[in-house]
């Protein structure tokens, strides 16, 4: 068949079965992702003879003939089509996977489908964004400029040039990604490439008696199939922290025990799919099925089976005689005392949900050997570092022989903190010594990665007749799945600034994890805070009804405020400081604005309820014990600079933010500045790009790294000329010293050799994350209800941000509404379904609701004018924060509205129809 492809005919012959978007990929069309092949999120969008199509579900054959437009063929050469130049200017994309096919489908459209933009646009799923940015870049391409329409206060001017921090710089990358042409992991591959493919187990509990490979080995293309026989006798876990004890060594690569529906038996390593594929149905399993439970309440009592029964006291599980991880019991006062005599007491229990990051690109990796004999693995991943230590030690390798690095990640939200492609990659190229590439699919997403942890959390409160909190109890239990990765952390982190946000002199709290036979649960945004919070924020909520006080107030009276301790007796982490505080300006912003009279229009009828609800949340900046970073900066004769660090960018918009940091210590256009990051050959170490560290911890050392180089510029310089360092000063074209200019060609000859490197003068940052701040956030949201269906419209949608000060306010905007957009998504729609046999029932984007155009409302941000000591410039983290309020406050909402409180998230058109209805009990 033949095929015009961006003005290019192509000869193609492709297989039978073979869709068209896998065909335009084998032929270097690399604009087309993939993200679901199901038709369902439209990352593989194409112009097919004009048409708007997913290349995903469309037979290749039937293309014959056909002229086909990728994002990289909507203009001529490196131009851009006017909805590209709109998606780039409006920053209307954050890790940019699904960016080329939202671009695609915006192409074709006109004046007329403007205002029906939710529905032209539903096929186009952005996990990142919260679609306002896309709405309005593809509303000005085709009717022209728009009014802006930000709310509120930006942050304070610190005066700093155009291109240096404070100002909304447009990422570098952003040419390329409304193209299709920024690359994502498996957008180059090795000739030569092997494929991996897994069989999965179908019991939910089982022990493996025999794998008959016979008939797999004998199909032509299969190179290796690989079982539990053929691993090391190694235990890890999937997790990755800086310190790795932080999670139990409960996982093998491949096991000949199965503890979930989905978990990994065999791999096939073949030359292609096809062969793969064949190989996977043709193995033959034989199963000792064991009993499973997948209640967390069942399963931590005595006489349940046993997931784990090899634990011991000795290692982190000191209680797997009953499945149990890790538990806190603390107290502080006598809480049942404080409860009696308190004036009026609420008590509640809430559910929340598993929930999938549904990031756009999946995870995956490719490995190789390279020319000097080291195993290197291209991933996507958040945490090379980790990554790369970990893998050398399950091998026995050294860390040197090991390189592992990232090309931009297509979103992570936490998901890709974990190992879970590049273990068996490993195996498979040092078994085969050839490349080889795993990439999972959208089911394997859902049945193979981690979710959120479902909690069931229980809250106690007590307070005087003046709404000043005088007990607190929160007893928590957390679902961790099969495997312990991010058990405990989560556990730990969700009950912290979830309570001590709170002046309580009596408190008590008790939480669990355990293990069951569910998927693994994972770190996911806000690491178990949202969790607890959805408890905890709802309680107020109920004491703030009891009192009939206004439900910001309650928050004022009860709230810490700066120089409070942070626990009683001031028993928080030692690391944790008042680097600022904005809580008030928060509350107070999101008050004013969701009082402002600019909500929606409710809906006509008398079926309709209104309400308003709030929530804040308050989050450290970095993750306790230590998050190192290491980055060096390197001045080259021609007065460029190479920056390396070893973050990865998958959303979060490190890169921009470090290059403005950057630009603003050197005093440099970004043309001169050159960024390399995610990749363990560039600097010592880094954590990883997790626990909002980009700006906090990477940042940091960078802004450290670049003063340094500075510094030795000018006293290079100033020696140079003959003069006094307080006399020379930094310019685009060189150095001002003693009444000339000194190039910078000059100043790397003279550099000490010991300073210098093949590229130029050097010089050195780190950041040791040994004091973290606090960030603030309020949501606040007015929802209209029908008591008749139980849908749930968000009139207006409200969030006030303490991000310290704010390096980039249009990146820092959409990493707000992105965070709202993702918590409504969990508030309203998003449940991972569970059998009772433990399968999960919605293992596709068609099943499973992410949020589509039509379901996210506009939120209006706001931040706080704050300077932090603590961040570089003054700045706080802002990723994971934002997420954290917004179930709460819809709850909240939806309980002002129908007058009865909503205690299972999320909150569906069934569970709130039967709210409304009288049906739902009173606690989850």
């Amino acid at each position: 068949m033949r095929i015009d492809v961006d003005g290019e005919a192509i000869d193609a012959q492709p297989r039978p079965g073979q869709c068209l978007r896998t065909l335009l990929r084998e032929h270097g069309r690399v604009e087309v992702k993939k993200g679901c092949d199901a038709g369902d999120c439209g990352a593989c969008t194409v112009l097919l003879n004009g048409d708007a199509v997913h290349s995903c579900i469309i037979p290749a054959m039937r293309a014959d003939g056909a002229t086909i437009t990728t994002a990289g063929g909507l203009a001529a050469g490196d131009d851009l089509h006017p909805v590209q130049s709109a998606l780039a200017a409006r920053f209307a994309f954050q890790c940019g996977f699904c960016t080329a096919g939202m671009a695609v489908t915006a192409s074709t459209l006109t004046r007329d489908d403007i205002g029906d933009l939710d529905r032209k646009m539903r096929g186009n799923l952005c996990r990142c964004t919260g679609y306002r940015p896309i709405r309005e870049a593809i509303t000005e391409s085709v009717l022209g400029p728009i009014r802006e329409t930000g709310h509120g206060r930006l942050p304070h001017d610190k005066g700093v040039p155009s291109g240096g921090v404070g100002v909304p710089v447009i990422p570098v990358a952003a040419m390329h990604i409304v193209q299709g042409r920024e690359p994502f992991t498996f957008d180059a591959q090795l000739p030569g490439t092997l494929t991996m493919r897994v069989v999965g187990s179908p019991h939910a509990h089982a022990r493996i008696r025999s794998i008959d490979t016979t008939a797999a080995n004998a199909i032509p293309g299969v190179v290796a199939i690989l079982t539990h026989a053929d691993v090391p006798d190694v235990l890890y876990s999937t997790a990755r922290h800086q310190h790795r004890t932080d999670d139990p060594d409960d996982t093998r690569m491949l096991d000949s025990v199965v503890r979930h529906v989905g978990q990994r038996v065999a791999a096939v390593v073949a030359e292609d799919t096809i062969a793969a594929d064949a190989a996977c149905r043709a193995i033959r399993v034989d199963y000792e099925v064991l009993p499973a439970v997948f209640d967390p309440e069942e399963a931590r009592q005595p006489g349940a089976p046993l997931l784990h029964p090899d634990r011991t006291a000795h290692d982190r599980v000191a209680f797997a005689s009953r499945n149990v991880i890790a538990e806190l019991h603390e107290e502080h006062g006598d809480v049942e005392a404080a409860l009696a005599s308190s004036h009026v007491t609420v008590t509640g229990t809430w559910q929340t949900s598993r929930v999938s990051h549904a990031q756009l690109e999946t995870h995956g990796s490719i490995g190789w050997i390279d020319d000097d004999g080291r195993l290197v693995i291209r991933s996507s991943t958040q945490v090379p570092f980790l990554v790369r230590d970990e893998i050398a030690r399950i091998f026995d390798l050294e860390p040197s022989s090991v390189r592992v690095f990232a090309a931009r990640v297509g979103g992570g939200f936490g998901g890709k903190q974990e190992i879970f492609t590049e273990d068996l990659v490993a195996l498979a190229v040092l078994r085969t010594g050839r490349p080889v590439a795993y990439e999972f699919s959208r089911t394997e997403e859902f049945q193979r990665a981690s979710l959120r942890h479902p909690m069931r959390v229980s809250v106690r409160l007590g307070a005087d007749r003046n709404g000043v909190l005088t007990a607190m109890h929160v007893d928590v239990l957390s679902d961790t799945g099969a495997y312990g990765n991010h058990a405990i952390g989560v556990m730990f982190h969700g009950v912290s600034e979830s309570t001590t946000v709170y002046r309580c002199p009596t408190r008590r709290t008790d939480a669990e994890v355990v293990y069951t036979n569910n998927v693994p649960s994972g770190a996911f945004r806000g690491y178990g805070l949202g969790q607890v919070m959805l408890g905890v924020e709802s309680a107020m909520d109920e004491l703030a009804l009891k009192l009939d006080i206004d439900p910001f107030e309650l928050r004022r009276i009860n709230a810490v405020r700066e120089g409070d301790p942070l626990q009683p007796d001031d028993m928080y982490e030692e690391d944790l400081v008042w680097g600022s505080y904005g809580l008030d300006q928060c509350l107070d912003l999101a008050q004013a604005a969701i009082r402002s009279g600019r909500a929606d229009i409710p809906p006509l009828g008398e079926n309709w309820r209104v309400g308003e609800g709030m929530a804040l949340s308050m989050i450290a900046t970095m993750a306790p014990r230590g998050h190192i970073a290491h980055t060096t900066a390197t001045l080259r004769p021609d007065g460029t600079y190479l920056l390396r660090t070893g973050t990865a960018e998958f959303g979060n918009g490190t890169t921009t933010v470090l290059r403005q940091i950057a630009a603003t210590d050197l005093e440099a256009a970004f043309e001169r500045l050159q960024l390399r990051t995610a990749d363990t050959d560039h600097v010592l170490h880094d954590t990883g790009a997790f626990a909002s560290a980009g700006i906090t911890v990477t940042g940091k050392a960078l802004h450290a790294a670049c003063l340094s180089l500075r510094e030795k510029m000018i006293e290079v310089a100033s020696r140079l000329a003959g003069c006094d360092v307080t006399e020379a000063h930094l310019t685009a074209r060189g150095i001002e010293a003693g009444g000339s200019l000194i190039s910078f060609a000059a100043i790397v000859d003279a550099a000490p050799q010991s300073e210098r490197s093949a590229d130029g003068l050097v010089a050195s940052g780190a950041e040791l994350g040994e004091l973290r701040s606090l960030a603030f956030n309020v949501h606040a949201v007015r929802v209209a209800v029908d008591i008749e269906t139980g849908i749930v419209r968000i009139l207006q949608s409200v969030q006030s941000a303490d991000a310290g000060f704010v390096m980039n306010p249009a990146q820092c905007r959409g990493q707000i509404e992105g965070g709202a957009a993702q918590g409504i998504g969990s508030a309203l729609y998003e449940e991972v379904l569970v059998t009772p046999t433990g399968a999960i029932a919605n293992p596709v984007f068609r099943q499973y609701r992410v949020p589509q155009f039509g379901d996210i409302p506009d939120t209006e941000v706001y931040f706080a004018s704050t300077d932090d000591k603590v961040g570089p410039y003054g700045a706080k983290s802002m990723s994971e924060s934002p997420y954290n309020p917004v179930a709460p406050a819809v709850g909240n909402a939806i309980t002002r509205a129908l007058g009865a409180r909503a205690y299972h998230q999320p909150f569906t058109r069934e569970r709130v129809w039967r709210l409304a209805a009288g049906l739902e009990g009173k606690s989850a």
